[in-house]
C-alpha cells in the first residue's frame, strides 16, 4: 500500500515508524522540519506544502492508496485534504485539534447534497484520548479496559501488588474465573504470551478476555476491586477535562475539575451541571490537600504539559490517592512516567496512531485494540469454511496466540482447546505485535 504523509511531525513520525516496513511511504513537509528520525527510514521525503497540486503530483498522489494530513495546523491539513481528492481515489484521513472541524467535516459528509469532494476520516485525538480515559475509570484500577461484542466481553489489565494472592503461583494454578483467560503479561516492559507453566511475579501486568460479568467477579476475588469508583478529580479544564466531565457527570460520579485560568472556569460552571469547579493552580500542594484530592478514587491530570501533568500526578500520589492517570503528549515521556510511579500514562497520539492502524487494516482481518504501547494486538477474524469444525486444540498456529472470545450469532463464548469453530464465527485474538502478521495470513485461503 502506498500511504503519503503530510507533516515532519511527531505523529507522522510515528505513522512512518509504524508503517514503513510493510507500506511505501511518502513524507510531504519542509526540509528544516525532516529530523534525523526520518532519515533512519526507508522512506521518500518529498519538500514543499501538500495543498500545492504540484507538490502532490511529485509524491505520486495518483498512485497513493492514503493521504495522511497531521500537521500542527488544522486549515493547512483540511486543504491538503481536499486537494488530494482532486486527484480521485484516494483515501484522506485529516487531524484535527478543534471540535468544531470535527463537527462540520463529519456533517459534511454525510450531508446528501455534498459532492464526492470530502475527506473520508477526521480524527480528533483529544476525543479519542477522553474516550480511552473513560473505559479505564470505569473499571476500579484496571490499567487497561477495552469492550468487544458490544460490550459482553471484555479486555481488562491488572498490575499484581505484593498483596496479591497469585504472587509466585504458576497461571495453571491460580484458577482464574470460568469465562476468563489469561492472554497476555508484561514483565520489564516485554510483552509475553503466557501459558500454564508461566510463574506470576510482583510487578507483571496482567491482561485477561472474557465476558464481562466474569471479568467482574475476577476483579474483586483476585484483584480485590469490588469498589466502585465514586469519585474524581480532573486538573485541567481544556478540551479533554470538559469532556470528561460531561461524561463522568452521566454516571453520576462526583467530579471536581481544577482549572488554572479564570475565565475558563466560568466557561466550565456554565457547560457543567454537576461538577465542582475550581480555581486554582494543581501544581500547588496546599491547594491539593485543602480540597481532599487525596480521599478522591481517581485523579486524571490532563493539561498540555508533560511536566506539569506529572508533577500534579505526583503530588496526589503523595496525598494518598490509589490510582491516578496522566496525559503524555511526548509519546517517548510514557516509560519516564510509568517508571516514577504514574499508574496510568496516556497520550492522544498514541490513540491516534492506534485509529489510523484500524482504519489501514483489510475488511476481514481488524485489529480491535492495542495494548502496552502497541506491543499487543487484538485481531478480529472471520471463520472461513475451510475451518469450520476445527477444534482449537488443532488449529496449530505459526506463533504465540491465544483464541479469546468466539462470537456466534448473537451468543460470546469463551473458548477451550476442545472447542470446535465453525463457519462465519468472529474469533478475537490476542497476540505480540510481531506475530500479528503471521496470525493473519494463518486464517487466510490461498
Amino acid at each position: 500500500m502506498k500511504i503519503v504523509i503530510y507533516g515532519a511531525t511527531e505523529i507522522g513520525c510515528l505513522l512512518a515508524t509504524e508503517f514503513f516496513e510493510d507500506h511505501d511511504i511518502t513524507i510531504i513537509d519542509k526540509e528544516e522540519n525532516r529530523t534525523d528520525e526520518f532519515n533512519k527510514l526507508d522512506i521518500s521525503f518529498v519538500q514543499g506544502n501538500a495543498s500545492d497540486i504540484e507538490v502532490l503530483k511529485n509524491a505520486d498522489i495518483k498512485n497513493a492508496d492514503i493521504f495522511i494530513a497531521c500537521t500542527g495546523i488544522d486549515e493547512a491539513n483540511i486543504v491538503a485534504c481536499l486537494s488530494a481528492k482532486k486527484f480521485g481515489g484516494v483515501r484522506t484521513i485529516c487531524f484535527v485539534s478543534k471540535e468544531e472541524y470535527k463537527k462540520t467535516l463529519s456533517f459534511e459528509k454525510n450531508n446528501e447534497h455534498f459532492c464526492d469532494f470530502f475527506i473520508d476520516y477526521i480524527i480528533w485525538p483529544e476525543e479519542l484520548l477522553t474516550q480511552e480515559i473513560f473505559r479505564i475509570v470505569t473499571v476500579a484500577h484496571a490499567l487497561d479496559v477495552e469492550n468487544f461484542a458490544d460490550g459482553r466481553a471484555r479486555l481488562l489489565e491488572y498490575k499484581v501488588q505484593p498483596h496479591h494472592s497469585i504472587v509466585g503461583k504458576k497461571v495453571k494454578d491460580c484458577g482464574f474465573t470460568k469465562d476468563t483467560l489469561m492472554v497476555g503479561l508484561t514483565r520489564e516492559c516485554c510483552l509475553f504470551i503466557p501459558n500454564g507453566e508461566t510463574e506470576i511475579q510482583e510487578g507483571d501486568k496482567l491482561i485477561f478476555m472474557g465476558t464481562s460479568h466474569s471479568l467482574d467477579i475476577l476483579a474483586g476475588t483476585f484483584f480485590h476491586e469490588k469498589e466502585i469508583v465514586k469519585s474524581v478529580a480532573i486538573i485541567g479544564g481544556g478540551n479533554v477535562g470538559l469532556m470528561l466531565a460531561k461524561t463522568l457527570e452521566t454516571l453520576k460520579i462526583k467530579t471536581k475539575i481544577i482549572e488554572k485560568n479564570y475565565e475558563r472556569c466560568q466557561y466550565l460552571a456554565e457547560e457543567l451541571r454537576n461538577t465542582l469547579v475550581i480555581n486554582g493552580d494543581g501544581t500547588n500542594l496546599k491547594l491539593l490537600d485543602e480540597e481532599e484530592i487525596g480521599s478522591t478514587d481517581v485523579v486524571i491530570s490532563v493539561t498540555n504539559n508533560d511536566e506539569r501533568n506529572l508533577l500534579c500526578s505526583l503530588l496526589s500520589k503523595q496525598l494518598g490517592v490509589k490510582r491516578v492517570i496522566a496525559r503524555v503528549s511526548k509519546v517517548l515521556n510514557i516509560p519516564l512516567f510509568e517508571k516514577v510511579g504514574i499508574d496510568i500514562a496516556i497520550s492522544p497520539k498514541n490513540s491516534a496512531i492506534n485509529e489510523v492502524r484500524n482504519d489501514l487494516q483489510e475488511n476481514d482481518v481488524d485489529i480491535l485494540a492495542t495494548v502496552e504501547q502497541g506491543q499487543g494486538e487484538v485481531l478480529e477474524i472471520s471463520v472461513l469454511p475451510e475451518f469450520n469444525g476445527k477444534k482449537i486444540m488443532d488449529l496449530r498456529f505459526p506463533a504465540r496466540a491465544i483464541i479469546g472470545v468466539i462470537q456466534r450469532r448473537n451468543k460470546v463464548i469463551i473458548p477451550k482447546g476442545d472447542t470446535l469453530i465453525t463457519t462465519g464465527d468472529i474469533l478475537i485474538i490476542f497476540t505480540t505485535a510481531q506475530s500479528a502478521q503471521q496470525i493473519k495470513e494463518f486464517f487466510k485461503v490461498n
